[in-house]
């Protein structure tokens, strides 16, 4: 690993020399510094990569996880969504079309007829975090209100009309933020819709959402709606598809596959680039320094580093590829930085400090998926096991499973033998956190965490941050001692 030089002044340091060996988000810890930021939230965490997101999150490109909900609640919060490269052109384009038209305040009921049934809204009621159905008359309007707890006692047949809360607390959609959290607040409401002038339903919004409104700014486009990224893959026309998506209106492209530093990628990256002007290009995956330079050579504004780290990734025991993340990420930041470019750091997040590690090592962005797998807004279906505890199942996308959805158009012979070899755990059970089931949730953990760390090193913003920090390297009983414990020992 390149010994990073403390009198470049822009990059962090470590705290007794540079290692000659890789290092892991556990190896490493930072070690606080003077500081003169007097609040966590003054800390700004707007990225460096120009695309325009105001928190340093991006949603990897999993089928079971990134989808129309995902996209629509993190664009809200600041972060990015990019869509899977599997999903077929006309799915993407409903998809990009929703995400656009969504408001940045206000989040998109799930509504039914009166005539509709108890079973048929708790099929739908755990796709959102706000937990009720709003009932909707012929005209539009909301006349009742449908949690799960007002199942109690019926059958699944039985109608909404007879079982929902007809006692409506509406907000009007003119009222912002900080007004609908003092109503809501005032009359003790968790939850609302929310209508327009004539009455008719728009949206809805819980009172921590309301709160989270006045936090956190939604990343936006140039004409105000909400940002969405798109992966591409290299095989087929990447250059069409990219073509086809930017005409959508998508934001970002992702040209996606797991060997990011192959010939294929260079070129695949040249086409996608003359189809696309001045369309941001990410691409990836590398952990090297050279495959970043090549890649941005070929036309990339932003390299996704990190190959194996990821939780449902098998690579690295498959076939012993892969780099510790911090150290790739370390190296591939100063190679883009030189040449005037960014990295995203795919992968290996556990927990916030590791988002902050990685802002520390120089990534502009923090790119994850399974950890956000089992939320009310990943694109996999609620499950429930036999002891009533939620649940998603996800996979990896090198796995088997999502080797098949890829190649449903391929001839038999070619996906059997395709699905002979995998790099990727097909199945596992996500289970949702009670205490925090909704990925905002967990973005409010990341956040809290980051701007926290962002004080230790006296920095208020993602720049200050990358430069102030001061990185020591830790045994593993030194990052076991910093784990909390939530019994006695």
């Amino acid at each position: 690993m390149k010994a990073i030089r403390e009198e470049e002044g822009n990059v962090m340091r470590f705290l007794n020399g540079t290692p000659n060996y890789d290092l892991t988000y556990n190896d490493v810890f930072m070690v606080p510094s003077l500081s003169d930021v007097q609040s966590r939230q003054g800390v700004d965490l707007s990225t460096t990569d120009g695309l325009g997101t105001t928190i340093p999150v991006v949603v990897s490109n999993m089928t079971a996880i990134a989808g129309r909900r995902m996209a629509e609640t993190v664009a809200r919060r600041g972060g990015l969504v990019v869509l899977p490269q599997d999903i077929p052109l006309d799915v993407v384009e409903n998809v990009v079309r929703f995400v656009k038209s969504r408001h940045t305040i206000y989040e998109t009921p799930i509504t039914m007829p009166a005539d509709g049934t108890v079973g048929e809204a708790l099929s739908l009621i755990y796709k959102r975090a706000h937990g009720a159905v709003v009932v909707v008359d012929g005209d539009g309007r909301p006349s009742g209100i449908f949690t799960e707890h007002d199942s109690v006692g019926f059958d699944r047949f039985a109608q909404l009309q007879n079982v929902m809360s007809r006692e409506i607390i509406s907000l009007n959609s003119s009222m912002s933020a900080e007004a609908m959290f003092e109503e809501m607040t005032e009359r003790r409401i968790s939850f609302a819709p929310v209508v327009d002038d004539s009455g008719k339903l728009v949206g809805c919004i819980t009172r921590k959402g309301a709160l989270r409104s006045t936090i956190y700014k939604p990343a936006l486009d140039r004409d105000g709606q909400l940002m969405i990224g798109v992966a591409v893959g290299i095989n087929a026309d990447p250059a069409a598809r990219a073509l086809a998506l930017s005409k959508m209106g998508v934001d970002v492209l992702v040209v996606d596959t797991a060997h990011g530093h192959q010939t294929k990628m260079l070129q695949a990256i040249e086409q996608v680039r003359a189809n696309v002007a001045s369309l941001p290009v990410v691409a990836g995956n590398v952990v090297t320094a050279s495959g970043t330079r090549d890649l941005i050579n070929a036309g990339a504004d932003i390299i996704k580093v990190g190959v194996g780290p990821g939780a449902m990734c098998t690579t690295r025991m498959m076939t012993g590829v892969g780099r510790p993340q911090f150290s790739a990420v370390l190296e591939c930041a100063e190679q883009a930085a030189q040449l005037g470019k960014h990295v995203w750091a795919d992968g290996g997040v556990r927990h916030p400090r590791d988002v902050a590690l990685g802002l520390a090592a120089g990534a502009a962005n923090i790119m994850f998926g399974s950890w956000l797998a089992g939320t009310y807004e990943s694109a996999a279906d609620t499950l429930r096991d036999t002891n009533g505890r939620l649940y998603k199942e996800s996979f990896g996308m090198a796995s088997n499973r999502a080797v098949r959805n890829r190649t449903r158009d391929e001839s038999a012979v070619e996906r059997a033998r395709k699905e002979l070899f995998e790099e990727g755990i097909s199945t596992s059970r996500m289970y949702l956190d009670p205490e925090r089931p909704s990925v905002e949730d967990i973005l409010d953990q990341i956040v809290a965490g980051v701007r926290s760390s962002c004080t230790y090193a006296g920095a208020s913003n993602i720049l200050e941050f990358r430069k102030n920090a001061i990185i020591g390297i830790q045994s593993a009983s030194g990052y076991e001692e910093g784990r909390p414990r939530d019994t006695s020992w």
